[in-house]
């Protein structure tokens, strides 16, 4: 599903992010990428959305190296990703019900799909009542569960989140997490970049640990903290 082998990413300041990087998701697995700011966890995102190169090494999505992917693939290559954000990333003139379907319409899916899909995907995160208002209208917990349905109305193989929770409360952080564990028991592969320690040590999950660009834990099911 996703493999990274012996790959580095140093950028032209000379800084290197990401040090001879080794590690392979499954398809259906969950799995953390925990660090400190700055370690390189936003690095390995963007290298496996194809928002970055690695400097070494090979990249491998669904079976496939997309070390050298030529720019005019990339588009086709994300939509099998669903991406998730902290900051939500809305249309603020746009419902929610258009919010969702947008991400339909630019994969040029048929008016009758988007019909169709876009209320199911709407129930599915609990949002069925709420399709006809406005990202301002929401709570904080309401947008971030309008990102989750845009990145899973085109039924992605993988949801790949950077810091989903950040701008959350805990309680409402909770939330979230448990929609994404439903997401995950449905068969969608899913990894987060998280700070979230509390829930990252009460879901005991797969725990990859990276600290100044190097991967140094991966625990099947661990904590934020090499202890746990």
């Amino acid at each position: 599903m996703i493999e990274f082998k012996n790959v580095s990413k140093t950028y032209e300041t000379g800084t290197e992010a990401v040090h001879n990087a080794n590690f392979k998701i499954e398809k259906g697995e969950f799995a953390f990428l925990v660090g400190s700011s700055g370690s390189g966890k936003s690095t390995l995102i963007k290298m496996i959305l194809k928002e970055e190169d690695p400097s070494s090494g090979n990249i491998i999505i669904n079976g496939k190296d997309t070390t050298y992917l030529k720019p005019k693939r990339v588009p086709y290559l994300r939509r099998s990703m669903g991406v998730v954000f902290q900051d939500f990333r809305l249309l603020p003139d746009k419902t929610v019900y258009e919010n969702v379907a947008f991400a339909m319409y630019i994969v040029k899916a048929t008016p009758r799909h988007i019909r169709r899909q876009v209320p199911m995907v709407l129930a599915l995160v609990g949002l069925s009542g709420k399709a006809k208002m406005y990202p301002n209208e929401l709570s904080g917990g309401e947008q971030q569960r309008v990102a989750l349905a845009r990145a899973l109305v085109n039924n992605p193989s993988m949801l790949i989140a950077d810091e989903p929770t950040g701008n959350l409360d805990p309680e409402t952080a909770w939330d979230i997490m448990t929609l994404l564990n439903d997401i995950n028991m449905r068969g969608t592969t899913v990894v987060i970049a998280t700070h979230a320690k509390d829930i990252v040590d009460r879901m005991k999950k797969r725990v990859i640990e990276i600290s100044d660009g190097n991967i140094i834990r991966d625990d099947k099911k661990g904590g934020y903290d090499s202890e746990i």
